[in-house]
């Protein structure tokens, strides 16, 4: 049966593609870091001889941009990016951390999805062709439709120099029958280990929703502010060289200029020297509603990287035959306000500004409309206003005194040379970077035990507490009740380490607690209200439960395991006569703690003591659920007393 449906063909051809280039890929893995530097230099020189054929395909077959700009851009891509990355390690071991004890290896990530638009074809495709083949990956290509034919040339000359220099067969693919059913068969597929998404909003979002790990590019609305210290006349030219570069195909190319009311009358000036057309009210309304169509939000396609000339002409508008930017003088920011938005020609919005912080607020503004995290300049020979201007704008890339465009992909400054500029999380990106080859391979760490690891069995019956209970191999066996006498004479039951008397008392409720209290008061003579700290130390009981209990039996039938509560020998004379103060051979009494937490809980249980909690302390829930599950606390009706730490007696 012969696949007669476009969409079905692409589908197909994506999968044979992925299989082939996952093949290829690990056999490329096992290469050597000089074994991957030749297949990465051969295919940068093939693209650096054919530079020049592969822009002229691309503009006759998309019809953006202009030849000259687009031999730069794939100058860029076969000269500056292999430049960049030479010596950059991506196979074996990256580095090693002898004093740490970290030895980091490289892996590839597998197979890159790489998605390229029609405005920029060509370099694109040879700059993720490159950036893959360097971190040791396959690259499958996805062209745009209008762009099939120079993308796929691009990739057939990089296909053949990779092969003479020994690569697989199937290391670099390209899909001839590009549609979006086949380009998203391509990033859902297992096989993709990450997709490179060059593109509009909608393909972005679709490549980020696929299942696999992703890095996508944001719109750039990009505002150029010119500050009062300002080389204007070299600001005008940086801007205008930005703009016009490709006929503005790149989204980090300037948008709008917002010049300082100081310097605008000088602006506007150097802009009608340097070629610019001043657009009218009513030519801005009709430029305005050709390039956002029925108030879209992207820019038409006729008019995407196409000459300020042509551009009038199809809006109806006479210009001199030298215009090189069309600029609409702008109050507002906003879709009311369409020309304020990005364009992707050569097209500008231009704004003033009182001083430095009103620019800053604008240009704020215009990036908010629609270009977060991308990309701004600003024109400056003031340090400290350029600092200002790059603590407050929401851009990752800030060029000063050079255009936004050949600043952004690292032409005119040290940035990394690239043609995907993440945007953030304000763009809704993974990454702010320039991506290279270290975003397409992950690390691997081989780590030396540093600090020696306690070895010791938790007992059974305490596996689930967390606490650090028994170093011994088994766990130890049961222990009576501890008795042990607490201040004025009484007497409490303590539990060993392996014994959870919780779990064989009754838990009373508090009336019984009262009662119980009560009772020994009572036979120690001592009034109701008075002298409390003396007599409440005496009687340990057992944590409450959050679980519904049943009613204790009476204290006198308490028999078995369970605590009994008895006067001391002497309650006879005690009831007879006056209670008396404590005698100075005594014990200072117990105090109630202010607050508990787990750690003092732990350390509770470690020194094998008991907490005393009155009803003002704090006891935190991680505290309390630990505390009652080992009966670590003693409730009394003690007020608390501040400790030096204002924490447990336990610290």
């Amino acid at each position: 049966m012969s696949l007669r449906d476009r969409d079905l063909i692409s589908i197909q051809e994506a999968r044979q593609a992925i299989e082939r280039a996952s093949e290829a890929q690990k056999k490329f893995a096992a290469f050597s870091q000089e074994q991957v530097d030749a297949v990465v230099e051969a295919c940068a020189e093939a693209a650096t001889a054919a530079g020049e054929q592969l822009a002229r395909l691309a503009v006759e077959e998309t019809g953006y941009g202009n030849v000259a700009d687009k031999i730069i851009k794939n100058r860029l891509a076969s000269v500056d990016v292999p430049r960049a990355i030479r010596g950059m390690k991506t196979a074996g071991i990256l580095r090693e951390d002898r004093e740490k004890g970290i030895i980091e290896i490289a892996e590839p990530v597998g197979v890159v999805a790489a998605v390229i638009p029609s405005t920029n074809p060509t370099s694109t495709a040879i700059y993720k062709t490159i950036i893959s083949l360097k971190a040791r990956n396959a690259v499958v290509l996805s062209p745009h439709p209008t762009a099939m034919r120079c993308i796929c040339e691009t990739v057939a000359v990089l296909s053949r120099a990779a092969l003479k220099m020994g690569a697989p067969e199937g290391l670099i693919e390209c899909l001839n029958h590009p549609t979006m059913q086949g380009t998203q068969e391509l990033m859902k597929s297992r096989l993709v280990g990450v997709i490179l998404a060059t593109g509009g909003t909608g393909l972005v979002r679709a490549a980020y929703s696929s299942g696999r790990p992703a890095y996508g590019v944001g719109p750039g609305n990009v505002p150029s502010f010119i500050e009062r210290t300002a080389d204007v006349r070299k600001a005008i030219a940086d801007i205008f060289a930005g703009k016009t570069f490709d006929y503005g195909t790149i989204c980090s190319s300037e948008q709008a200029i917002v010049a300082e009311e100081a310097v605008r009358e000088q602006a506007l000036e150097e802009c009608r020297q340097q070629g610019a057309y001043f657009l009218s009210v009513e030519e801005i309304r009709r430029l305005g509603e050709m390039v956002f169509r029925s108030g879209a939000v992207t820019p038409n396609p006729q008019i995407v990287g196409r000459p300020a000339t042509m551009i009038a002409e199809m809006a109806g508008i006479k210009v001199p035959a030298s215009t090189r930017v069309l600029i609409a003088k702008l109050e507002g920011v906003g879709r009311d306000i369409p020309l304020s938005g990005e364009k992707l020609s050569p097209i500008l919005a231009f704004y003033s500004a009182a001083n430095l912080a009103a620019g800053i607020e604008l240009c704020v503004r215009l990036l908010q409309y629609g270009g977060m995290g991308h990309t701004a300049s600003i024109h400056s020979q003031n340090p400290a206003a350029v600092n200002q201007f790059g603590l407050a704008v929401p851009a990752f890339r800030i060029a000063v005194n050079t255009s936004a465009v050949h600043g952004s992909i690292g032409y005119s400054t040290n940035l990394f040379p690239a043609m995907t500029l993440g945007c953030g999380s304000p763009g809704g990106n993974i990454t702010s970077d320039n991506i290279g080859p270290q975003h397409l391979m992950n690390v691997k760490r081989v780590a030396w035990e540093s600090r020696a690891v306690e070895h010791r069995t938790i007992a059974a019956d305490q596996r689930m507490a967390g606490a650090p209970f028994s170093a011994t191999a088994s766990t130890p066996p049961a222990e009576p009740l501890k008795t042990v006498t607490a201040s004025g004479g009484g007497a409490a039951a303590m539990p060993s380490q392996a014994t959870n008397v919780a779990s064989a008392v009754p838990t009373p409720d508090r009336q019984t607690i009262a009662r119980i209290v009560e009772q020994v008061f009572a036979a120690r003579g001592i009034p109701r209200g008075g002298a409390a700290a003396a007599a409440a130390p005496g009687v340990a009981l057992a944590a409450p439960s959050s679980s519904p209990q049943p009613s204790p039996p009476p204290i006198a039938a308490t028999t078995g395991a369970a605590r009994k509560v008895e006067p001391p020998a002497s309650s006879a004379s005690a009831t007879a006569k006056p209670a008396q103060a404590p005698s100075s051979a005594i014990q200072p009494p117990i105090q109630a703690v202010e607050f508990v937490s787990e750690n003092d809980v732990r350390s509770a249980l470690l020194r094998q003591e008991k907490i005393y909690v009155g009803p003002r302390s704090i006891v935190t829930p991680s505290a309390r659920d630990l505390g009652d599950s080992h009966d670590i606390f003693v409730r009394t009706e003690l007020s608390p007393a501040a400790s030096p730490k204002g924490r447990s007696g336990s610290e």
